[in-house]
């Protein structure tokens, strides 16, 4: 009967052993993520996208507004219309743009936006007119950003 004794004694720290291991990494991940270190908004990736005809070159979310920079690479003169994304209310027509021409909404052009936590993803529809047709199309994209 010793040898049971001296066997399950053996098992049972060879258990703790490694049991107090994982609670010693449970705790220091614990408190990486606690003090923000593991935070995924830190690596989070700006991109602004649309569909092709028109590129979204630039942009900026802050506290109460959405800024764009927008190119034409259709082809041909357009109007836009309007541009809408998630959680943002449009101000009207944003005027024409020629081919190769690019369109800054910035101040007070931007969209007026109610942005919640530290960052922004929201869907971008850009409503335009084609000049010598006068057909509106829609062109979607997505803004992913974080708030400055």
């Amino acid at each position: 009967m010793i040898k049971i004794h001296r066997k399950s004694q053996a098992a049972l720290e060879f258990l703790m052993t490694y049991g107090w291991a994982i609670l010693v990494v449970l705790v220091a991940i614990s408190a990486l993520a606690y003090f923000g270190v593991l935070s995924p908004d830190k690596f989070l990736p700006a991109k602004c996208t649309l569909q092709s005809g028109l590129a979204c070159l630039d942009h900026k979310a802050t506290a109460t507004s959405l800024e764009l920079v927008i190119q034409n690479s259709l082809g041909f003169d357009i109007t836009v219309n309007n541009v809408k994304a998630d959680q943002c209310t449009e101000s009207g027509s944003k005027g024409p743009i020629a081919n190769g021409e690019q369109l800054k909404l910035t101040g007070a052009n931007a969209l007026a936006c109610t942005n919640p936590g530290s960052k922004y993803n929201g869907n971008l529809n850009v409503t335009y007119t084609v000049t010598e047709t006068t057909v509106q199309h829609t062109n979607r994209g997505q803004v992913t950003t974080r708030i400055e």
